[in-house]
């Protein structure tokens, strides 16, 4: 039984409104009134390592991009995500293939889950990927060979200081090259 919509749309509000305080990333929701379901959230991940395929070569991408959608039965139905970003990971699909996410959050959502944990999780999991788990797409099934011979280690970001003008990035795939 879904909760009646005006306590659907507190608690989202609520929700939402937490993940934009206790979080660096971008937010975008498709209706602010929180009228219309199912509601889309356009997340963008920032400063958030991950690893990315470029021309042949893994290095690691600082910005991700993902669309999660959340339908009035909210929260005994956990949030759908599609990755919208380029990603080369054994439990995230490329766009190309559906953008499907793979991850024990789906396994574990409860009506007492939040949305912020569940970004937390997203977020873990794209600097973790698990080939012990892949998804069944050509690229994640690639993605989880590459990675059980070179484990993949993503880039301290170490946040800037007030005397200093850019965030630092120390060590991980490539010595922190890649590309945002």
């Amino acid at each position: 039984m879904p909760l009646p919509i005006e306590v659907l749309r507190q608690r989202l509000y609520n929700e939402i409104l937490t993940c934009k305080k206790e979080l660096r990333h971008i937010l975008s929701v498709s209706d602010s009134s929180l009228s219309n379901f199912p509601i889309e959230i356009d997340l963008t991940f920032v400063k958030t390592p991950g690893p990315f395929l470029w021309e042949g070569k893994v290095t690691t991408r600082y910005t991700h991009k993902v669309k999660i959608i959340i339908t009035a039965q909210y929260p005994y139905q956990k949030p759908i995500v599609r990755w919208l970003s380029p990603i080369f990971h054994p439990n995230i699909m490329p766009p190309h293939e559906g953008g499907y996410v793979c991850t024990k959050l789906f396994d574990t959502w409860t009506p007492q889950s939040t949305l912020l944990m569940f970004i937390k999780g997203l977020e873990a999991l794209l600097s973790n990927p698990n080939p012990g788990n892949p998804l069944g797409s050509e690229a994640c099934q690639k993605a989880a060979e590459y990675f059980e011979k070179h484990p993949y280690k993503p880039p301290v970001i170490v946040e800037k200081t007030k005397t200093e003008h850019a965030p630092k990035i120390v060590g991980g795939a490539e010595d922190g090259e890649g590309k945002t």
